[in-house]
């Protein structure tokens, strides 16, 4: 089945369409998961689709399962250079050409990834002649744009199967994708310069992929995340302490100003305005949060708030456990093991030198 799949799929790859053959190749993904060929050719297809972070996540999939497919390093370094991802897309290539040394596309692609590089950090070619052959290294199949055709179906957009969010400090972005009960084997998070991909391949359940090209740059080997019980949280570590209006790269956001070093702002006059003030909601919380956590508490305060951390941090049978055993020894029992108090009543336990008594009406 998976074969006639791939069939089907390269056929509508060469009749161009190419949304079509991502989804038949998705189909036989689904049969056969592990086919670094099929991971592969998916990550053509969304090259030519326009899916850019999809073809990097594809390409890494098709690496990991073989790490000697140099197809699989090639598409990697075509969908890098698309996203302006020269450093990763070179790296990658240099791989692909020690393995294929016979495949000459991949010393054109990493000169193209050099003089790129050349102009970003401020050293622009110097042949116009070099410019055009740069221009012209990839065949015109592999970069032209894709074209639309009129009576091209409108896909629906699908919600996400899990929630994400992101907050940010001046040296790191913290991205949290709210997953709860997902095992840490499942979970697949690469970093690239402007690149992250995250998916989760739970057993029985679809693949879910996060794959958002990055409001700025990062350093990857700086990145990190961890899988805990409700949630996988990421740390990404800029390259510049820029302010990020959004987690994912826009052309129509505005550039950042860099910060070269501590901002001091001159004192503003005092005076009468009828313009509200804007009110930083994220550092009043962060400062509400740190003033609840250097609060001192003593004698039973103390003892409520740290009853009240337990009780906000547990799992739901942890939870039960506590308000069953408060209720039913009249509040001098609270027990956190649910399997030692759900089958029984619990007794109330009476201080030392008090005594429990029943009140009968």
């Amino acid at each position: 089945m998976a074969s006639d799949l791939e069939k089907s799929a390269k056929e509508a790859f060469i009749d161009d369409h190419f949304e079509l053959a991502v989804d038949l190749y998705t189909q036989a993904i689904a049969l056969n998961p592990q086919s670094a060929e099929l991971h592969s050719d998916r990550a053509q297809a969304n090259i030519k689709s326009s899916n850019l972070t999809g073809a990097v996540a594809d390409a890494n999939k098709a690496i990991e399962f073989d790490p000697s497919l140099y197809k699989a390093y090639l598409r990697k370094g075509i969908a890098c250079i698309k996203l302006e991802e020269y450093e990763t897309a070179k790296a990658t290539l240099e791989i692909g050409a020690s393995l294929a040394p016979h495949e000459t596309r991949f010393a054109e692609l990493i000169k193209e990834c050099d003089e790129k590089i050349a102009e970003e950090t401020g050293v622009l070619p110097t042949s116009s002649l070099e410019k055009n052959i740069t221009e012209n290294v990839i065949p015109a199949e592999d970069v032209q744009p894709v074209s639309q055709p009129s009576n091209q179906v409108t896909v629906a957009t699908v919600k996400p199967k899990y929630r994400h969010e992101f907050y940010q400090k001046p040296e790191e972005v913290v991205v949290t994708i709210f997953a709860k009960g997902i095992p840490a084997k499942d979970v697949n998070v690469d970093f690239g310069e402007q690149i992250l991909s995250v998916s989760i391949d739970v057993a029985g359940e679809d693949t879910f992929h996060f794959q958002p090209r990055l409001f700025a740059k990062i350093i990857p080997e700086k990145c990190r995340f961890d899988v805990l019980s409700t949630k996988v949280e990421i740390r990404l570590a800029k390259i510049e302490p820029l302010n990020w209006t959004s987690l994912e790269f826009s052309k129509d956001s505005p550039v950042p100003q860099r910060v070269s070093g501590p901002v001091v702002l001159a004192p503003r006059p005092s005076y009468p305005s009828s313009k509200p003030k804007r009110v930083d909601w994220d550092k009043l919380e962060a400062q509400v949060k740190k003033e609840e956590k250097e609060e001192k508490l003593d004698g039973d305060a103390a003892l409520n708030k740290f009853f009240q951390d337990i009780y906000k941090d547990a799992d739901e049978d942890t939870r039960r456990a506590m308000r069953k055993s408060f209720v039913e020894s009249n509040g001098t029992v609270l027990s956190t093991n649910w399997k030692e108090v759900g089958n029984k009543k619990v007794e109330g336990s009476a201080p030392d030198g008090m005594e429990m008594k029943k009140w009968e009406f």
